[in-house]
């Protein structure tokens, strides 16, 4: 059991003081970033510092040499004239201090804004190369979520160690005057300082892990204040009228984190108190210890001011110290889950000496056997699954909802690795190919396709990025997916910005978001095309020239079509239709009418709905 278990209440999972020192091992490559981050800047903070920790030291010798002049002058009776001397030093030395304080300042703000944008850009590189089953995992996402507080919230850290180094140089200059002068001072002051130390220690401690323990739940509170104040849900809350449904659930969960954070913060203002009545308590001794060597001549007036100057402002700086060491050994703990998660490494990754997506394609992919389950579950979303997709070969895949079309295609993107069976390419195995390089040949847009704030040809580049400023590609991929007659109608066209969360945004329907995601793939110039409910949100009309067009720019290239709309399926030369998993039956759209099995049930089904 710790020591301050017995002094302090339990309020719930600890971190130990083990915990804290081990978090501290992540200080050094924290300053290495930073370091890296500005090279000069870091060196010019790091000198200011040193510094400005010699002044406070330098200022209270020279107040004790001009009291100890002042005194002498007067008992002589003639003036001395060093003592205007060391009042100009003096001066000097407060007018430089102001001007180390403005340098500082400025120092720590531009580093801290650098390294604050360093550590986000390092964040969102290293989360493009984790897997997509990671982020579809909640313990993974609760991670991420506190290594993405850290990118701005802990940059006092960098500050907090920066002015830790200076405070123990000033102190270590400080206690050196008192052990020559008075050695029993230094006695006292561990006195008065210590138990602060200890309450602080305890109390980041518990604050952690309360913070770590909510996490979850902060992460509700975020997403309730979301989608109560959203133009992306407003219309929703205001036609359900749930406002006060998500004002109840926010205000009993934020009830509930308020009521245990006041727990923590009553508990730790009650023993601060107390604690600090103890350290007044010893300062105050020490300060008539001092008065009563001067009152027996021991020491001289000037040397009272400076022992009792250095041991006030000892006591602030230690408590300073310590309380900004487990400040530090807290926030160290937090910079522990930023490094944490720059550690996740993903399972999806590139072989030695990958193999370069092939030039040209006799063979086409092929599922052999292939199943998988999602992390977590034994339910298997797909099992025993083989075929062949040829090139130049159009597939649709058909079958209820939770029937596995979306894993399938997120398997042939190796956004997921199967579980079991294998894919293949060109008779070599998917993973033995540069995962990269196997992306850029694959276009694919998923029927929940993001909606990029950005403007309309950023939208359409997306799909190929490296075009962004390729407009004659960008209005080809745009007519082809007949996004021309979207763009036409924006103010600015290709220049305006589109959703309204920026200002001069404009939002477009569902069907116009739609024609932009399908510029994206027209965009990539991919082999493979893969499209996930592409029409969804067309009219019958559109559907049918978006398709038209389809069947034109997908002549000599494979493509995976996911849809309801069978009149949208028929189009492709062969359908796979997949039940709970399986594949249950493969075939034109002619075969399987005549199989008369699950495909012309459902095909039979929809078309009722037309009589």
């Amino acid at each position: 059991m710790a020591f301050w278990d017995g002094l302090f209440p339990n309020t719930g999972k600890k971190n130990s003081f083990r915990d804290n020192l081990k978090a501290l091992k992540y200080l050094l490559p924290l300053f290495k970033l930073i370091y890296k981050t500005h090279k000069f800047l870091t060196i010019s903070n790091i000198s200011l510092r040193l510094l400005k920790a010699v002044l406070p030291s330098a200022t209270l010798l020279v107040g004790k040499m001009i009291l100890d002049a002042i005194i002498t002058s007067i008992e002589q009776k003639a003036p001395i004239k060093e003592l205007w001397v060391l009042v100009a030093i003096e001066l000097a030395l407060v007018l430089f201090n102001d001007v180390l304080n403005r340098l500082i300042t400025l120092a720590d703000a531009l580093l801290g804004d650098l390294f604050g944008n360093e550590t986000s850009i390092t964040l969102i590189q290293h989360a493009a190369e984790l897997d997509l089953s990671q982020f579809e995992d909640n313990q993974f996402y609760d991670k991420m979520e506190r290594a993405r507080r850290q990118t701005t919230n802990r940059v006092v850290l960098m500050t907090q160690g920066l002015s830790q180094f200076q405070d123990i140089i000033t102190v270590v200059m400080l206690i050196s005057g008192l052990i020559y002068l008075q050695p029993l001072l230094v006695i006292l002051l561990l006195i008065s300082v210590i138990p602060f130390f200890i309450s602080e220690l305890f109390f980041s401690q518990q604050s952690y892990s309360l913070a770590r323990s909510w996490t979850p739940e902060r992460r509700e509170l975020d997403y309730l204040r979301y989608i109560g104040a959203s133009n992306e849900t407003a219309k929703e809350i205001k036609i359900f009228g749930l406002e006060n449904f998500i004002i109840r659930r926010f205000s009993v969960l934020a009830n509930k984190y308020f009521l245990a954070n006041k727990k923590l913060a009553v508990q730790r203002t009650n023993w601060g108190i107390l604690l600090n009545i103890l350290g007044e308590a010893a300062y105050y001794f020490a300060y008539v210890f001092i008065i009563q060597k001067t009152i027996l001549g021991i020491i001289t007036i000037g040397s009272l001011t400076f022992l009792s100057g250095s041991f006030a402002r000892l006591r602030l700086l230690m408590q300073a110290i310590f309380s900004r060491f487990s400040s530090i050994a807290e926030s160290a703990m937090y910079v522990q889950d930023y490094f944490d998660f720059l550690a996740i490494e993903p399972n999806i990754k590139n072989v030695d000496q990958p193999l370069p997506f092939p030039e040209t394609l006799k063979e086409g992919f092929v599922f052999d056997k292939v199943g998988f389950k999602y992390p977590g579950t034994d339910i298997w979303a797909i099992r025993d699954v083989s075929f062949q997709l040829h090139p130049g070969e159009k597939i649709a895949l058909v079958g209820e909802n939770g029937a596995g079309k979306t894993t399938l295609v997120k398997l042939l993107s190796r956004m997921y690795e199967p579980t079991e069976g294998n894919i293949y390419l060109e008779g070599k195995n998917l993973k033995a190919y540069h995962l990269q390089d196997l992306r850029r040949h694959i276009g694919v847009i998923f029927q929940d396709f993001v909606k990029f704030y950005f403007n309309a040809k950023e939208n359409i580049a997306i799909g190929n990025i490296e075009e962004l400023d390729n407009m004659a590609l960008i209005e080809q991929a745009a007519q082809q997916s007949l996004a021309t007659e979207v763009v036409s109608q924006l103010p600015q066209h290709y220049q305006q910005m589109l959703g309204t969360r920026f200002a001069g945004g404009v939002e477009l329907s569902g069907g116009q978001w739609q024609k932009i995601a399908l510029a994206r793939a027209y965009i990539r110039d991919a082999y493979l095309l893969i499209l996930d409910e592409p029409t969804a949100a067309l009219d019958a009309r559109a559907e049918f020239e978006a398709f038209q067009r389809f069947t034109q720019l997908t002549q000599r290239k494979m493509a995976v079509l996911i849809s309801h709309r069978f009149s949208t399926v028929r189009m492709a030369d062969r359908i796979l239709v997949l039940k709970q998993g399986k594949l249950e039956e493969i075939g034109t759209h002619e075969a399987l009418l005549e199989k008369n099995g699950l495909y012309a049930e459902l095909f039979h089904l929809q078309a009722k709905g037309y009589l």
